[in-house]
């Protein structure tokens, strides 16, 4: 067993992280994690966080490996920002936190996941902790690409890239880490197009397939103007479905690695006064990521139906190249004969637009309805 063995399709990445744990001279204190969405940037990471922390260097079995991998390790710090930019006071606080000493490990590591969503304030206030590093503290930052970043601070880190996984290893990862029967991990994998998380969330929950599903036959069935205004409703509803359900199992989760963590006892009724400050408190972070969550989800149901029209111009230009969605080839079929490629990469740019819309804080339904006008299919 290693800690590396969930991160999979990544052997270049994981070389170059092996040796910096095994060759002091390969090490340094700073660490760029970049790959697209579902590469498993975030993964990658607390994996190379539990690997530094490890006396065997990632056995992924002793207390380090697992405390550093679930994010409860004294000395590893693991931002996921609840906003939707990560705030310089947040930032300030971890630039406090990294100039302490670890307390019980080898190294004082701080994970930022969400270091794209870092405004200039806060990324100058970071760069002063990475342009003067602190003995025995390192930094592992995520983002989508090196260009979200500043320069300077770029600059001063060691890229690590990943890429998209195959879906075979994707779906290989979920029947042997989750047991899911070898067809429904191929389905999942291809579907989400090797985004892991989803595809696990795909594999074993029958409504998220469902709507998923819901989303792709929209791409047939949109005709008049009328039909674009009740697909972004239909579409905007979905995301609210697939938040509330991924919220729910992921706060569950949460709550119980808290309990977990102050040694409460989930099963009791009541709880003592100060771990039920701590489950308050909780709840308070709980619902301040729930904006976030939402554009995410949005941001994947964009992507499912993407993948639809990404199908239709595959099959206009008879490309040797596999399907995302087989399953679903009459409505890339109706799509294919309805619109000429020209057409259908104006409505994957329209999707696009909907996307850039989106994250620069329009209001999700206006962009959807904006961007369903665009995918009408020829009359």
């Amino acid at each position: 067993m290693s800690v590396w063995d969930d991160i999979v399709g990544q052997g270049p990445a994981i070389e170059v992280l092996q040796r910096a744990i095994d060759d002091p001279e390969a090490m340094t204190h700073a660490w760029l994690f970049t790959g697209p969405p579902g590469s498993g940037r975030s993964n990658a990471a607390r994996a190379f966080a539990a690997a530094l922390q490890c006396p065997q260097g990632g056995c992924g079995t002793c207390r380090e490996c697992r405390t550093s991998l679930d994010g409860t390790h004294a000395d590893v710090t693991v931002v996921a920002t609840q906003h939707v930019q990560l705030r310089v006071e947040e930032t300030r606080g971890l630039v406090q936190e990294s100039a302490r000493r670890p307390s019980l490990g080898r190294w004082r590591i701080i994970i930022v996941e969400d270091a794209d969503r870092m405004n200039d304030t806060a990324s100058n206030a970071l760069l002063k902790a990475i342009e003067e590093p602190t003995a025995r503290t390192v930094w592992l930052l995520c983002a989508p690409s090196p260009d979200d970043l500043l320069t300077t601070i770029r600059s001063r880190t060691r890229n690590v890239r990943l890429r998209t996984p195959p879906a075979a290893e994707v779906a290989a990862l979920l029947q042997r880490r989750d047991g899911i029967d070898q067809q429904m991990a191929l389905y999942a994998a291809r579907a989400a197009q090797s985004h892991i998380g989803m595809a696990r969330r795909l594999a074993r929950d029958e409504s998220a397939r469902k709507r998923r599903r819901d989303v792709i036959t929209l791409a047939a069935q949109i005709h008049t103007v009328g039909d674009a205004v009740n697909a972004a409703e239909v579409m905007n509803t979905i995301a609210d479905e697939e938040e509330v359900a991924q919220s729910a199992e992921r706060h569950a989760a949460e709550r119980a690695r808290l309990l977990e963590t102050l040694g409460a006892d989930p099963a009791a009724r009541t709880q003592p006064p100060h771990i039920r400050s701590q489950i308050k408190a909780l709840e308070e972070d709980q619902k301040a990521r729930t904006r976030r969550a939402k554009r995410d989800v949005i941001d994947r149901v964009l992507t499912d139906l993407l993948s639809v029209y990404r199908d239709a111009l595959i099959a206009s230009a008879q490309a040797p190249v596999d399907l995302v969605n087989p399953d679903h080839a009459g409505v890339v079929d109706q799509v294919r004969s309805k619109m000429s490629p020209e057409q259908i990469l104006h409505a994957m740019d329209a999707i696009g637009l909907a996307r850039e819309r989106i994250e620069g804080n329009v209001p999700p339904l206006l962009a959807l309805e904006a961007m369903a006008i665009s995918l009408r299919l020829p009359r």
